[in-house]
């Protein structure tokens, strides 16, 4: 879901990935108001479903989703799940944005798509984008980020319709697994450390207590910001299952930055500009909200960064292959070296385990 700055600034030809002639039918059989013709324009910022922003001529916004372009791995980007997952929280404190409808016929845009309503705010993805808010508004997005985290944790899944989501035990073991399982299904070369990772986060594995709704990529750039810097929509389901809340903590914590830390990926870390909370004080703060037991975390941490290396291997396997659509090829072409860095940070954190 796009910032204001990312808007359309004029119509022409539908990027990669959409029909607009067959999806604009499709939206007008779901919005009287619609206004055709469309605009759609590919929103960076996400490297795995693809996100579009569409705007009418009356200026009403929408936001679709849909799979990458290309072969993909199967269970990586069902629309009908996170297209279910979104619409069960809609009625909780959880913000999401409101979905308009999902599509599940392949003939209408070549994949399954869903559209949701465009909620106004902001991503901050890097420091330029953390330069817009104050540093009070920055310690209230730190803030209002571990409150949300702690309100997806607080849902029951059983009540909002998601308990056979997925299993509820074994989630870390299960987890590794799949991870192990589609690393392996789209490696483009030989890492001996993420096979070490793996066993050594194998036999690490903590007693884990009672299974959550797990976003599985939960972050700050996730999440959209109002204006006093309160997350007024999460977004990017398409990770989520049921299991171990702690892990959403670990990936955060990976995604984390205390200043002057280097991040995880190679982009300058918006998280450790004045007013942030550090990652002490976020860990704190999670941990007095929920009342859950955060002594492990340094697991959680290493199968983040471990995870997060496996899913960059498949982004670099997309882009290698095409499969991104048209976007700028420098996005993806560093992301074969930040897979070897990543699993050395896995490591060292599953060191202090």
């Amino acid at each position: 879901m796009p910032s204001s700055n990312d808007l359309p600034a004029e119509a022409g030809t539908a990027p990669a990935g959409i029909n607009a002639a067959q999806v604009t039918t499709w939206l007008a059989d779901r919005v009287p108001t619609l206004a055709p013709p469309l605009r759609f324009e590919l929103i960076t910022g996400g490297h795995s479903n693809l996100t579009y922003c569409v705007t009418d001529t009356s200026g009403q916004r929408w936001v679709l989703r849909r799979p990458p372009l290309g072969q993909v791995l199967a269970t990586a980007h069902d629309m009908g799940r996170e297209h279910r997952i979104i619409s069960a929280l809609a009625p909780t404190d959880v913000p999401v944005a409101p979905v308009v409808g999902l599509c599940s016929d392949d003939a209408v845009n070549g994949a399954p798509f869903y559209v949701m309503d465009f909620v106004d705010g902001v991503i901050i993805r890097d420091s330029s984008d953390a330069d817009l808010f104050t540093p009070a508004q920055r310690s209230r997005a730190g803030e209002s980020l571990i409150e949300v985290l702690a309100r997806i944790h607080a849902v029951d899944p059983t009540t909002v319709g998601l308990g056979d989501l997925a299993r509820h035990d074994g989630y870390i073991e299960r987890q590794l697994k799949r991870w192990h399982r589609q690393f392996e299904a789209s490696r483009t070369r030989d890492l001996p450390i993420m096979e070490e990772v793996h066993a050594q986060l194998c036999d690490l594995v903590p007693v884990q207590g009672p299974a959550a709704i797990v976003h599985g990529d939960y972050r700050l750039d996730n999440c959209m910001l109002g204006d006093s810097g309160e997350v007024v929509a999460v977004l990017d389901w398409e990770l989520c299952t049921l299991g171990d809340p702690l892990a959403d903590l670990g990936l955060l914590l990976v995604y984390w930055t205390d200043p002057g830390e280097p991040g995880a990926l190679s982009v300058t870390p918006a998280s450790g500009a004045a007013g942030f909370p550090t990652k002490a004080e976020l860990l704190s703060r999670y941990t007095e909200l929920t009342g859950r037991d955060t002594s492990a975390i340094d697991f959680y941490v290493a199968f983040g960064y471990w995870k997060l290396a496996c899913i960059l291997e498949g982004v670099f396997s997309r882009y290698s292959g095409g499969a991104m659509g048209d976007r700028n090829s420098q996005e993806f072409s560093g992301f074969g070296d930040t897979v070897q860095l990543l699993a050395e940070a896995a490591q060292a954190a599953a060191a202090r385990v």
